[in-house]
């Protein structure tokens, strides 16, 4: 038995070394299993990374002045349009490069990338002068003091200017993850997260000739790491070893394949802005009960997002084993490759739901000392765990539509849930009723436990295996 267990382990270490390597694989053919795990490693490090990022870059910018850090969120709110657009699009070029790839059509995956580049940068430009011209304007209208407008539009202006990085970044990406390169995907963004990492405390407090340029210094760090990562991914979509190959002749508009491509990213950015949205009103309904409810709310939910990250690197590899698997005309693969993966998916949610249960008091300990922060930010924790298990099925069966290329299906889903459902039930249960901070909790949670429910019954009647992209 133990000569068994040993040579599981090992043959789990070369499965993940092959999967960080960045090895191409056909997940059209072979164990399900084995690609769940091969697309899900190199994505959970990703999203792990961009988590640690954001933690780092508020930690330098906390120690220029409350206005700096108040500054990085007016201007993440602006930005959040930003990511609706490059998140959409992104979900549009992983279905449709996924197909192609799965028809084995690479000049096909070649040619949407080029288009979903072509894209990104028409808008972001458009984004890119307005930021320039108008950051003060902006941090005006999101309600920003004017102490705080002259302090940090510098940061909100290079940030807004250089906006191109953010969106070929997600883009890019998207185009790798579609074809099965999750790796590169993983390793641009480690680049780009790691080279901000460094270069923060650089242009935020100077070192040698450098000044210091404050919080301007920390978007002018973000938007060099992501600039160079960026230039990584063209080199390798240029002169690399993906499966995607862009040559200067494909660098043409074919105005079929954008429309094509406009038409299924739209319902990934309603997606997005829905879910957003939501949020926002939510933050906005606890806000009611004070600073210590709220404070316990927004640690738990930093909380949360750590180990959804894991969930989230499965749902968007069952999205590139449906698109992969349909372009290979094998829809009973793509369904048996959802169904597999919302297991995995759901056995691990279901530890991660029974330890918050059991230890979320001690969590939040970690972060306050504050009685009242403890007790509300736990029941947070163990009232949203207590759906774990359906959001585990929700995330991956809502993924599995978008990879399909059916991304109006979860768009509806959304709507009816989040703004039909949950907002108006976590304002009766927490407002109306007098039920507090647990009402909302509630909705958070019976949200979720019915967009499995409806998902699994949508996503069983089989129509997205019928979408043409």
């Amino acid at each position: 038995m133990t000569s068994e267990n040993q040579q599981t382990r090992q043959n789990i270490f070369s499965l993940f070394m092959q999967a960080v390597r960045g090895k191409q694989h056909d997940f059209t053919t072979g164990s399900i299993r084995k690609a769940v795990f091969m697309l899900s490693i190199p994505m959970i490090l990703e999203m792990l990374m961009e988590s640690i990022f954001a933690l780092v870059d508020i930690i330098f910018v906390s120690r220029v002045s409350v206005n700096a850090v108040a500054t990085v969120g007016l201007t993440e709110s602006v930005l959040t349009l930003v990511y609706a657009v490059a998140i959409g699009l992104s979900m549009g070029a992983t279905a449709i490069v996924a197909r192609r790839t799965g028809e084995k059509d690479r000049e096909g995956a070649s040619q949407a990338a080029v288009q979903v580049i072509f894209l990104g940068v028409f808008i972001a430009v458009i984004i890119s002068a307005i930021g320039i011209l108008f950051p003060k304007e902006i941090l005006r209208f999101m309600g920003g003091e004017p102490e705080l407008i002259e302090e940090g539009y510098g940061y909100t202006q290079v940030l807004l200017g250089g906006n191109v990085t953010v969106m070929l970044l997600f883009l890019i990406n998207a185009i790798f993850r579609g074809a099965g390169n999750a790796s590169i995907a993983m390793w641009t963004l480690i680049l780009s997260n790691g080279l901000n990492i460094i270069l923060d405390p650089i242009f935020i407090f100077g070192l040698g000739p450098i000044p210091a340029y404050g919080v301007e210094g920390a978007a002018i760090a973000t938007t060099t790491g992501r600039g160079v990562a960026v230039l990584a991914q063209l080199i390798i979509l240029f002169k690399g070893n993906s499966y995607i190959k862009i040559a200067f002749k494909d660098l043409v508009i074919r105005a079929q394949v954008m429309i094509n491509l406009i038409k299924v990213s739209l319902g990934g950015i309603g997606q997005f802005i829905i879910g957003t949205s939501s949020w926002v009103i939510l933050m906005l309904i606890m806000a009611t009960f004070g600073s210590e409810v709220l404070a316990g709310y927004t640690i738990a939910i930093r909380i949360m997002m750590f180990t959804l990250m894991p969930a989230w690197g499965m749902s968007n590899a069952a999205a590139t084993l449906v698109g992969q698997n349909l372009g290979a005309q094998q829809p009973d693969r793509a369904e048996a490759s959802v169904w597999k993966t919302s297991k995995y998916c759901a056995i691990f949610m279901g530890i991660v739901s029974l330890i918050y249960v059991f230890l979320a008091p001690t969590f939040l300990g970690w972060f306050s000392d504050n009685p009242n922060v403890v007790k509300y930010g736990a029941l947070c924790l163990q009232v949203i765990a207590a759906g774990y298990i359906a959001y585990a099925y929700g995330m991956v069966v809502i993924q599995s539509f978008n990879g399909s290329g059916d991304t109006k299906t979860p768009t509806i889903i959304n709507f009816v849930c989040f703004w039909l459902f949950q907002l108006p039930f976590a304002y009766l249960m927490a407002v109306e009723l007098d039920f507090g901070p647990s009402g909302v909790f509630w909705a958070i949670t019976l949200a979720e436990v019915l967009i499995a429910i409806i998902g699994v019954i949508w996503f069983r009647k089989g129509k997205w295996k019928t979408v043409q992209v």
